[in-house]
């Protein structure tokens, strides 16, 4: 399995659209008003989301992400990507309806105040959408160090140990429990409107397997919502301002 020098440090963005991208952003269709809105999306990657965000919705679309090699392709969807860390957003305060962080903020250097500036840009009644990892999904999905050399993958179970051993094998990259979000995103100005934990696309596992792996797919998502979720793949936070 190949990837990028940056997968230590920022993981891997999308780089294909594909199924699992195009039910995420359905969720974030139904807990956002995306049609006209001004949408900031806080650390775009390559710009997937921007870009289908910027084709389908509004144009009013603005990203950043803290690498530039990423930013120069994202650009090619929307224009103005620019670059910056998430815990000093260029842009004013209370200026976005809309704010998107995709699997970002468990790579930031400073998460708590990642979150206090997404709050910042957003507007009183606008929504912040949060995707990030979930601490009992079974696998860490951006690969461990051992012996102070990088393994990229799936690296099963790392996430189970105590935090104190878990943080030496993956120590570039956060998990976390429902009870660590909600500490996290303990602001006065914040209303949970919507807190769930979902299962993953698995394209990658379809490609090569195919209808089985779609059953399997199929099985996992629709234990969304039910308590054998605890072992999704992701949270998915709607934070509204107010």
């Amino acid at each position: 399995m190949t990837h990028s020098e940056l997968a230590p440090l920022r993981g891997e963005p999308s780089y294909l659209w594909r199924a699992g991208q195009e039910r995420r952003l359905g969720m974030m269709a139904k807990w956002a008003p995306l049609a006209d809105a001004r949408v900031l999306v806080a650390g775009c990657g390559v710009g997937m989301y921007a870009g289908q965000i910027r084709q389908r919705y509004t144009e009013r679309v603005e990203a950043f992400d803290i690498e530039i090699s990423r930013v120069r392709i994202a650009r090619g969807g929307v224009p103005g990507a620019v670059v910056s860390a998430g815990e000093d957003i260029p842009f004013a305060d209370s200026c976005f309806d809309v704010v998107l962080s995709h699997e970002v903020i468990e790579h930031v250097r400073d998460d708590r105040r990642s979150v206090q500036e997404m709050l910042r840009v957003t507007r009183r009644g606008g929504r912040v959408l949060l995707f990030c990892p979930n601490r009992w999904h079974p696998f860490e999905t951006h690969g461990h160090y051992w012996k102070g050399e990088y393994h990229f993958g799936n690296s099963p179970l790392i996430n189970y140990l105590p935090k104190p051993w878990r943080d030496r094998l993956a120590p570039h990259v956060r998990a976390y429990t429902a009870a660590e979000l909600k500490r996290l995103l303990d602001f006065d100005c914040v209303q949970i409107a919507h807190h769930s934990r979902i299962y993953g696309g698995y394209d990658n596992i379809i490609a090569r397997l195919g209808s089985p792996a779609v059953v399997l797919r199929d099985m996992l998502q629709r234990l969304e919502g039910t308590p054998l979720d605890t072992w999704a793949l992701s949270h998915f936070v709607v934070v509204e301002k107010r």
